[in-house]
């Protein structure tokens, strides 16, 4: 029988690994200038759009945590993202974006700080054995498989955030590492491992524009 991979994640790992992105992205976020919130970031984003977008990763999980599910409709970090790229348009997305970096008002780097305090209050609620179902805007999911894609956003637009401002923070190794695992999930949903694999041990490169994004 096919198990999904993320019911081989070991829940107390993923738990530190989504705490310490989200440790390591408010750190970032204190270091931006304050001349640096309207530079171009990510595609249309500019710095604050991106850090109102990334800062989703916290405040969802706050939200979700609190709203439990009947059904488990989703069951890995894979299908997630394939999932809801049916489910919201990429306009969405960014219209989002611009909307959470406004809602940071004047101080963003407090806004993110009390965003991660709040994410980590909620998930302190449940101890690492339990594995609710939890809404998600794919439908039912588990929290251990939800997580991972806390992690993954977290820690991708942090690198992004660093490319845009200049800054060298990175995300532990333990982090970028369960980051990646999670892209892989995602290149498998889609079947794009071995494109990635080919690349990975420079059989071929990447197509222009590749990504294991849906």
């Amino acid at each position: 029988m096919t198990r999904h991979p993320a019911t081989d994640r070991d829940p107390a790992l993923t738990r530190t690994a989504f705490e310490n992105a989200g440790a390591c992205f408010a750190e970032l976020v204190a270091d931006i200038a304050p001349d640096q919130w309207a530079t171009p970031a990510l595609g249309a984003w500019d710095v604050r759009s991106l850090v109102g977008h990334t800062n989703r990763a916290l405040t969802t999980l706050t939200r979700y945590l609190d709203e439990p599910e009947a059904q488990e409709v989703c069951t890995s970090p894979g299908q997630y993202y394939a999932l809801s790229a049916r489910a919201t348009t990429p306009q969405e997305v960014e219209a989002r974006g611009v909307a959470a970096g406004q809602d940071l008002g004047d101080d963003p780097a407090a806004a993110v700080r009390t965003a991660l305090e709040r994410a980590r209050a909620a998930l302190a609620r449940f101890p690492v054995p339990e594995d609710p179902v939890i809404r998600t805007v794919v439908g039912g999911m588990r929290l251990n498989a939800y997580l991972p894609t806390r992690t993954f956003e977290l820690a991708v637009h942090g690198l992004d955030l660093c490319s845009a401002c200049g800054l060298e923070i990175r995300p532990p190794d333990h982090v970028l590492a369960d980051a990646t695992r999670t892209a892989m999930e995602i290149a498998h949903e889609s079947g794009r491992v071995p494109d990635v694999l080919l690349a990975l041990t420079g059989r071929r490169p990447l197509p222009a524009g590749f990504s294991v994004l849906p």
